[in-house]
Order: C-alpha cells, then structure tokens, then sequence
C-alpha cells in the first residue's frame, strides 16, 4: 500500500483476517483533546484532523488473536487507507463480530467520527446452529468516507432486491424492487456455484458488486488490500472499473491468476499485487 501515490483510489475494499486464535493482551486507544495531560504509562502521537491520540499500555483486555498484535497490524493499513482514498473516497472494512466494536473505535480515531457513514450487516444462514446461544449468523462492514460533504455514493447503480411484501406496494414498485438498506440478506457462495474457487474465505460477488457499484463509477480506481480470492478484481473489472489486488499468500495470487488470466501480476519481495 505504501508504493501508491496519496488519492490514488475511489474505493478500497480491507477484508483481513478475523483474528481468531490464541488469547491476546489487547492495546486500545482513546482521542484525547489537545490540553489534557497524557495518562500514567501511555505514549501520545499526532495523529489525524490535529487531535493526539493516546495509546493507553496495558493488559485492559483480553481477547483471541492469531498474531501477536492484530492491532498493530491492522492499524498502519487504516492510515494507509485514509492516505490513499481520494477526495470522494469510501472505505469498506470488512469483518465479523470479534472485532467489529473496537475497529470502529479505532476508525473513528484515524478518519473521524463524523467521517462514519454506515454500519452494514451482511446476514447469511448456513452451517451449524449452536443451541446454546443466538446463532451467529452475519458479517459486520463499516463503512467510512474521505469527506463527508463530498463522497461519491450512487444509490440508482445499485441492484435492488425483492420487496418482502410486495402485496402492499404497486406493480410497479414490485417489479422494480426496493432499494437495500443497511441489512444484506445474501447467501454464501454456493457450493456447486459457478463462482465457487474453493479459497476458504472467499465472499460472494453479489456483496462486492453492490459496494463497487455505489461507492465508484466507471473507470475508477479500486484497491483490495487483502484480496484473497480475487472477487474484488471479478467484479470490479465486469464493472469497468480498474482494480488493484494485494496478498501475501502465494495459493491466493494462484487463484486469482486463474480468474483473471488477464490481469498485470507485479511480484514484490513481502507481497504479490495483481492489477
């Protein structure tokens, strides 16, 4: 991410690891205004919008983590994502309910509250049903802009779904379909589908196609950081939008070669990007 000139893209799409694993001390990290003192054992740096930002040491929770610090991951690609959307840009994150409350948090803290535009939930059924407690069944995105007085979002690009009464609207309307809200009810990728690759976390192109489709246009700039399968790519280039694709997994550069045979493949030395 760090190679590409600031503005470079429209939309970038993050869907990285859901961090579960072995337990973690965790590192939160709070705004704090210009003229309060620092807390015992923090660190305090400059961050976005002129607000410093105070990193808060310490064991103040635990919680499952593959890496050593899934936060000290995940918090440099955010930055780099505010550096590398342009003016009208959107970000969508993409993860599941471990995580979900603190990155909002700390996304909040990189672009700013007033830059959150949506909290959407991709609901899906499938697999088995713990009888222990609610099931979880559903994605969280958050949805974040560069400015919030001039992002691109196209409501009529996007595809609609059925009304789930359509006995109380016109034939009209019923023909047309309704315009998605914040809930997304989509299937998982179908075992026997045709866009089925077999990569383990692979999302479906009907989600991707709905967030290409409102947050650019034609001919716009898409980034995908952790790119995996190649969906981004898939849809985004049957959309006529130039698509940008990073992972650090050989299998999953294999994949997308195969979805894409014609896309640009750049190896770098720590990670493989395809355009």
């Amino acid at each position: 991410m760090a190679g590409f000139a600031d503005g470079s893209f429209t939309l970038i799409y993050l869907d990285p690891p859901f961090n579960t694993g072995r337990v973690q001390e965790r590192q939160i990290e709070s705004a704090r205004s210009g003229g309060e003192a620092p807390a015992a054992g923090s660190v305090v740096r400059r961050g976005f919008h002129g607000r410093d930002y105070e990193r808060v040491r310490g064991a103040l929770r635990t919680y499952d983590d593959r890496f050593d610090d899934y936060w000290g991951f995940l918090e440099p690609r955010l930055f780099e994502a505010w550096r590398l959307l342009s003016p009208e840009g959107t970000l969508y994150l993409h993860l599941d309910y471990r995580e979900s409350h603190y990155a909002k948090v700390m996304l909040d803290a990189v672009f700013g509250r007033d830059h959150f535009l949506n909290e959407l939930i991709w609901a899906y059924d499938y697999g088995a049903k713990t009888r222990r407690r609610w099931p979880s069944k559903h994605d969280t995105i958050l949805v974040y802009v560069k400015n919030p007085a001039a992002y691109h979002f196209d409501s009529e690009a996007v595809d609609r779904e059925p009304y789930m009464a359509p006995g109380l609207v016109t034939p009209e309307k019923a023909a047309r379909g309704k315009l998605p809200t914040d809930v997304w009810w989509h299937t998982i990728v179908p075992t026997t589908g045709r866009e089925k690759t077999g990569y383990p976390t692979q999302k479906p192109e009907g989600i991707l196609r709905r967030i290409v489709q409102a947050s650019s246009r034609p001919g716009d700039r898409v980034l995908d950081a952790f790119a995996g399968s190649g969906t981004t790519g898939a849809v985004a280039s049957v959309l006529g939008r130039e698509a940008v694709l990073i992972d650090a997994n050989p299998s999953a550069i294999d994949v997308m070669r195969g979805r894409m045979p014609g896309a640009v493949v750049i190896a770098r030395t720590d990670q493989d990007a395809v355009g």
